[in-house]
Parts: C-alpha cells; structure tokens; sequence
C-alpha cells in the first residue's frame, strides 16, 4: 500500500505539466486483480508502473511453470548487449513447434510489445491476458487461436529505464528508451536489418507464419479523446488492399464494438500535420516497408499498429489494449476464412508498375474527429505562437485529413534480379525476409540484361539510423551478354516479389542501396596520369572520327567544360577501355518482361 501511494505520488508530479484529463472510469477495470495467483507487477502496482527486464522474464517463468502443457517460453534472439529476447508460444493442444503452429487448423496471432521500450503497454496487457488463460478465467482464448507473444523487442532499450524519457507521455512511473543500446530504431529496421531483435522477428514470422501481426505502440503528439487508436495501411494507398478490405469489413467492427463495451473509445491510427493548429487538419500516414506495419503490408502478412494515446492514464492504456486484443483474437477467430483469402489474392498478384513513393494529397478528404479544445498564445519561450489543451472535448464534423495517395515514384518491375558473388550479405538478408533466392549455375551468357548507372547522386548531410543513406538518379543500359554463373537469381513471380523489389531496386526508398549497402560503388580507385592518357587520347580521337567530333563539339558549346583542363581529360579518359567500368554502377542486374501486368 506505501509503495503503491509513494508511485501515485510520483506519478502526480511527473505529469503535472501535462494538460488535464478528461474522467474515465472504464467497465474494463474490472479486468485488475489485486491479489491472488499471477497477479502482475502492474497490477500490484495500481496500474502505475511496469516491471524491468528481470522482473518481466520472472514473470514469464512463472506463467509457464503455471501452465506448461499450453505455454512454452523460446529465445529467438540476443541483443547487442547479451540480453535473451525472449518469445512465449500459447497453444491449447501444446504444440509449440514451428511446423506444428504454421499448419494448425487455429489461426495464430503474433503479439509484439516494446518495440520502443518506453512504450510498453503490450507487455502488461498480455501479461494480464495470459495470466487469464493460465487460472482457466479465458479458456475460450486458445480455443481459438493460437498466440505468439514477444514481451519485450527492444530488451536494451527497456533497460535504460528513467521516470524521464518521454515527457509527453502519463506513465509508467519509470520507462524505457525508444532506442536500442546501439541508438537504433527498430522499427526503421524492417528493410535493412541491423538489429538482432528485428533479425528475430524475421525467423519467427518465417518459421511460424502467424495469420495477424500486432505491434503496440504510443502515440507523440495532439491531445484527442481517443485512448487506442489503430490501423493499417488504407485500401486505396496499401500495397494488400484485399488484406486492409478485410481489415476493415471484418475486423474494425468487432474490435471497436468491444472497445466501446468495456469503456474505451477506439479512434482512427492519424496524425497531426500542425501540432501548434490542430484545425489545419490531420495527417494520414502510409507507413512504408522500414516500419513494421508497411513491412507486412508489403508482404501481405495482415499487421496492425496500435498506437495508445500517450496523454491518457497507463492504467486506461493498458486495459484498452488487453480489450483490444481480446477483440482482435474473436475477430481472427471468427474471419480466418475470409482473411485467408484476402492474403491468397494478394500474394498471386504479380505487378508489372511499383509504387515506391508516396506524398500527401493536396485536397483533403474530411472526417468526424473527437478532438479536444485548445487554446493558442504567443509563448515567451519559443518566440511563437504555441498550444495549449483544455482538457474539454471537442467534437469535429468535417476535420481536414491529408492522406498520402499522391504518387511520387513509380518503378517497373524487373522479371529478375542478379546479385554478384561478391554480396553475400545482400543474399543472406533477402532470405532473412523470407525471399526466394536461386543460385545460378547456368555456364551460358544471359542476353537482356540491364545495367543502372548512376547519373546523379546525393548524399545525406547527417547519419540516420548508424548509415549514410543516398539517392540517384540511373540510366538503365542494356548488357547484350552476361555470364552470371555464381551469381544469385531473385525472380519476382514469388508472392514476396513486391518486398524484393523494393528491397532490390535502387529507386526505391527503402531498398538496400538507398540504405547505403553499396555505397563502395562511389569510390574511384584507379587513376590516369596525364602524361599517358594525352598521348593515348590523341591516338584515340585520329582513331575514332567521331569521338572527336564529339569532343571538339562540347568544348565549342560547353564553356566551362572547355576552361577547365581536368574535366576535359577526365572525359577523354572515360571513353578509355582503362576506366573503371564498374564506377557509379549498381552491381545487381535486372532482367525485364516484354509483356508486362496491369498495375494494381
């Protein structure tokens, strides 16, 4: 009991300068256990606090010491820092084996928490749900499904815990970091792959193939009257609109029927396009495959992002997730069928065009919003003008939202990638995803290729997420013959083809090179001296009339070009067989159809 007043207290003076709540006294508190067989340490704690690393994998023991015969706890991965991230498999029947659980006749649902560490709702909430099972209060639950549960992703990250790390969020007492212990994001991971824990994720989703992927988040930003909000990619801007259809139809109703139930209000995953005016309207995300929502949206995996409304009480969060999940597991339960073949259809899709881009509409659509009212004043602090919530509800019948449907790049969709011997890892990483690679051991040339030369590249000016990541512009040039024996083949007439293009080809945003995994091809490394080439390049133009012409013309019409003595010579050299010919060219090959699908 002092333990729990000295948290309250605490609590109290955290979020003393955050804006006021609106009250909330939920059915679904009824949910809380304060005594008795594996009550959790956020219940003992009043639903103030979460417990840390030790005391969480504590508690996953002894959820499997309580019920061994439906639980089993598995390490599907390490961190950098040597913590055992760590996997609790529930199955009614025990089988707990990858081969077991991917071909059971029960859908499975996937269950990530701490993904960013101080945001760790998911972690209390189905903890709570399991304990539930264990005691036999929801033996319905592993009736129907099968869980998979991951209660801490980013195990560092929920290490670096502080009462401090997130100033615009009530609760827990103490948190942990949004980061891992190398400073990285892991959910700006889902392409590149730097993270153990993402690794893990990866295997797990292979091995295992859950039928719903849930990561749960909190929110940044506006104040509303929403404490879960959710979503996924929209049908008209996700790459599986069959699998957001679904979403839609058959999830969303169930979901936040039982939300309203128990006491929440279950509102739309949006943000806010100006956080100092709210009324200028909201922003409607597509998130794209670095993030784990876009990822599995690119993969036809149905994903769903919770994202809980950070200003309300941890306690409120906690149990709208728990509801949230008991809805999502009736409505898996119920629909299997009808999301199965949502994701059948999407996966036999071949497109001929990509879209790899994505900006905000210029013209908004409108929504009712249930906001919250502010006022703005001109702030000493800042210099401007800044918001303040009112802790009053604010209702919106036709609130502005900007959501990202214009098109900003398109890509053709290759028949085949070709990666050199030379990239292992690339290979590695695209199996990792779960993409089919072949190895080629055809000795005979391949006629049709395309080479992509950088014309035009830049650099970003800061790090971000550990690399240096870069932008191009190519000319695509035709290979007439090329012998790839040892080389590894990607065809994208695989149901993870899109995910392949994305990854492999250099204009997209989130592909391997956009990353900076070929960054060495920016490197000159051999050079010409003058008093060869002059003598060679004098000898080449009398040999090759037309070279000359070219060159004496854009010295005529070219006036820098014609000052500047190195960029002269270094164009003679270019048009030498001694340059480099594999300078600013990206070393993975395509291969392109004649006949070409009508795009989505």
């Amino acid at each position: 009991m002092i333990a729990s007043l000295l948290l309250l207290s605490a609590t109290v003076t955290l979020d003393s300068h955050l804006p006021p709540l609106l009250p909330w006294q939920g059915q679904s508190l009824e949910l809380m256990q304060s005594e008795g067989p594996l009550t959790t340490d956020f219940e003992l704690s009043d639903g103030l606090n979460s417990p840390d690393y030790k005391q969480t994998m504590a508690f996953v023991e002894r959820l499997v010491a309580a019920n061994p015969t439906q639980f089993q706890v598995q390490t599907i991965a390490t961190s950098n820092a040597g913590r055992a991230i760590k996997m609790l498999i529930a199955s009614e029947d025990g089988d707990f084996s990858a081969a077991q659980i991917s071909h059971s006749a029960k859908p499975t649902i996937f269950i990530q928490a701490g993904i960013h560490a101080g945001e760790i709702d998911g972690k209390d909430a189905t903890f709570m749900l399991l304990r539930d099972i264990a005691t036999g209060k929801r033996r319905d639950i592993l009736s129907k499904v099968n869980i998979l549960f991951i209660p801490i992703l980013n195990v560092d990250g929920h290490e670096r815990r502080s009462q401090y790390n997130r100033i615009n969020q009530r609760g827990p007492v103490e948190m942990g970091f949004r980061t891992n212990a190398n400073n990285l994001n892991l959910n700006r991971d889902y392409t590149k792959l730097d993270t153990p824990g993402v690794r893990g994720v990866m295997k797990v989703i292979n091995q295992y193939a859950p039928d719903l992927y849930v990561d749960v988040h909190v929110t940044d930003g506006a104040d509303y009257q929403y404490d879960v909000t959710y979503g996924y990619n929209p049908v008209f801007s996700s790459e599986s609109p069959s699998v957001s259809h679904a979403l839609d139809q058959y999830f969303k109703p169930v979901i936040d029927e039982k939300l309203a139930q128990q006491g929440h209000i279950p509102g739309p995953l949006v943000f806010v396009m100006d956080k100092r005016e709210f009324k200028k309207g909201l922003a409607g995300w597509v998130a794209t495959p670095r993030y784990s929502n876009g990822w599995g949206d690119l993969r036809s995996l149905p994903s769903i992002l919770v994202e809980n409304h950070s200003l309300k009480l941890y306690k409120q969060r906690v149990l709208g997730t728990y509801v949230f999940l008991d809805g999502a597991i009736t409505a898996l339960s119920e629909n299997h069928k009808q999301l199965t073949e949502a994701v059948a259809k999407e996966q036999a899709f071949l497109p001929s065009q990509l879209i790899v881009k994505r900006g905000y509409a210029k013209d908004p659509d409108t929504l009712e919003f249930k906001g919250i009212k502010y006022s703005r004043s001109e702030s000493a602090l800042s210099g401007q003008v800044e918001v303040k919530y009112l802790g009053e509800k604010q209702h919106y019948s036709a609130l502005p939202i900007y959501w990202q449907k214009d098109v900003q790049k398109t890509v053709t969709v290759p028949k085949a990638f070709y990666i050199p011997p030379a990239y292992p890892e690339i290979v590695k990483k695209l199996k990792l995803h779960g993409i089919k690679v072949q190895p080629v051991t055809e000795t005979a040339a391949i006629t049709s290729l395309k080479v992509a030369a950088v014309t035009k590249h830049e650099f970003d000016k800061t790090p971000f997420e550990g690399r240096f990541r870069v932008t191009a512009e190519f000319d695509y040039q035709p290979l007439n013959e090329k012998v790839v024996t040892g080389w590894s083949k990607v065809i994208t007439a695989q149901p993870l083809g899109e995910l392949a293009t994305h990854l492999l080809h250099p204009e997209a945003p989130d592909s391997f090179f956009a990353w900076g995994e070929f960054n060495s091809i920016f490197q000159r490394t051999e050079y010409m001296e003058n008093y060869a080439l002059a003598p060679y390049a004098r000898q080449m133009l009398k040999d090759k009339p037309a070279l000359a012409l070219e060159f004496d013309k854009k010295i005529r019409e070219d006036a820098k070009f014609a000052k500047d003595a190195q960029a002269r010579l270094n164009w003679l050299y270019q048009k030498t067989p001694f340059y480099d010919q594999a300078y600013l060219k990206y070393p993975v090959l395509m291969a392109f159809n004649t006949k070409l699908n009508d795009k989505k």
